[in-house]
């Protein structure tokens, strides 16, 4: 059998395996990216926030993205009836980026592998990962391609971005039940032939159509736009009798009052796809010899769009610690890897499920708006959930539900 020898090895080539190989490439590690699909690929994920433009600019890969023309994303809007909630990247609590992307995945992913690719990785499309032995400081990999051909990576580290493939918690027995309920989304691309003129145009709005149920828009540089309709499972199983994600799709756009007449009767450009009970979470993130990131770890929900976030967080900070190691520095994985992502995966947690009981839209749309409460959870929803200034970092398990308890009770009283 064919083998080949490198320093690290990253299994995945979506976001947080492009930001890795290409921080490890820039930093003159022998690295190597398997991905088990061919690409360009549909795949769900097209709301980015500002945190992950920190780590495209310092993998190197900004500049190549930037060029692509996807849509700005300014902010996020929120709706309710009549209710609006519109927050602004630039209005937030302390630094960071004041702005980001809404990309077609498939178009963001193939630009993002390109310039991978140019920047001299070496990343094999259409290659699986079927087995993986740990031995200390070297990891043999067993991987196969599109012709059945198979042969071994030997590495010194193993970093698994392999996303909803979840390829080394399948293999190592690492999978465990998310901690949020059961939760689906059904989406789908449609040509935005009613798009209005503006800033109406390409904003991305949530819809809330119940407490725990609403619809996604993500408008696309292309005059394209991602229509999605998120509940619980049980919810979503019920908008079509038979399983029609189309229908289903259908039903649910018909209760938003808001968006009916701009895509009521627009044509879905593929199948709509259903994610069922997406939310995922894993036994522990690192081991002897590799890390976790993205998708491969834990996944929340699609209401604030962390997904991307945490996986090139994760990225990141598993491709600096692994030159730390390779280097011969000892890492704490638990303090510097494990703990520090969890963080924010806690905080994140905390505002989904909030969100969820309706504790976090009361704070939304609550008049007259409180600017300082604002600009803090701004710079939550930008990604920025590390950042202990913020009170609704620092605090996050009781500063949300104490605040709606506060304005529920001054409601019943007034």
């Amino acid at each position: 059998m064919t083998k080949e020898f490198v320093d690290v090895l990253v299994i995945g080539a979506g976001p947080s395996g492009c930001v890795s190989s290409a921080y490890l490439k820039k930093n003159n590690i022998n690295v190597k990216v398997v991905e088990k699909t061919k690409f360009p690929r549909l795949v769900v994920g097209e709301s980015l926030i500002p945190r992950v433009m920190d780590h495209f600019d310092e993998a190197g890969l900004f500049p190549a993205l930037d060029k692509m023309g996807f849509e700005k994303k300014l902010g996020a809007r929120f709706l309710r009836g009549d209710e609006v909630c519109l927050f602004d990247f630039s209005n937030k609590f302390g630094e960071g980026w004041d702005w980001t992307w809404q990309v077609p995945r498939a178009d963001f992913d193939q630009a993002l592998a390109n310039e991978v690719i140019n920047k001299g990785v070496d990343l094999e499309f259409e290659t699986e990962v079927t087995g993986i032995e740990f031995n200390g400081t070297d990891s043999v990999t067993t991987v196969k391609n599109k012709n059945g051909e198979t042969k071994e990576i030997h590495a010194k580290f193993v970093i698994d971005s392999s996303g909803y493939g979840r390829v080394l918690p399948r293999l190592l027995d690492l999978e465990k039940p998310s901690k949020l309920s059961p939760h689906s989304a059904i989406f789908a691309h449609v040509e935005d032939i009613n798009r209005e003129e503006g800033v109406e145009g390409t904003l991305i709005s949530f819809d809330i159509i119940e407490t725990e149920v609403w619809l996604w828009v993500i408008p696309f540089s292309n005059g394209n736009t991602s229509v999605g309709i998120v509940g619980s499972t049980e919810y979503i199983d019920q908008l079509s009798e038979n399983g029609d994600t189309a229908e289903a799709l259908r039903k649910a756009i018909s209760l938003s009052d808001y968006y009916v007449k701009r895509f009521g009767d627009v044509e879905f450009l593929f199948e709509p796809k259903n994610l069922k009970d997406y939310s995922c979470s894993v036994k522990k993130l690192f081991g002897d010899g590799f890390a976790l990131t993205g998708n491969a770890s834990e996944f929340l929900d699609p209401v604030f769009s962390s997904g991307m976030a945490f996986a090139t967080e994760g990225g990141m900070t598993a491709a600096k610690l692994a030159i730390r190691q390779l280097n011969g520095e000892k890492v704490d994985w638990q303090t510097e890897f494990a703990d520090y992502i969890l963080y924010g995966v806690n905080v994140f947690t905390t505002y989904v499920k909030e969100w969820y009981t309706g504790n976090l839209q009361e704070l939304f749309f609550h008049q007259p708006e409180n600017p300082d409460v604002k600009r803090k959870i701004c710079a939550v929803l930008a990604g920025y959930v590390w950042d202990k200034k913020n009170t609704f970092v620092r605090i996050h398990d009781t500063a949300i539900k104490n605040l709606a308890q506060f304005i529920k009770t001054e409601k019943i009283q007034s």
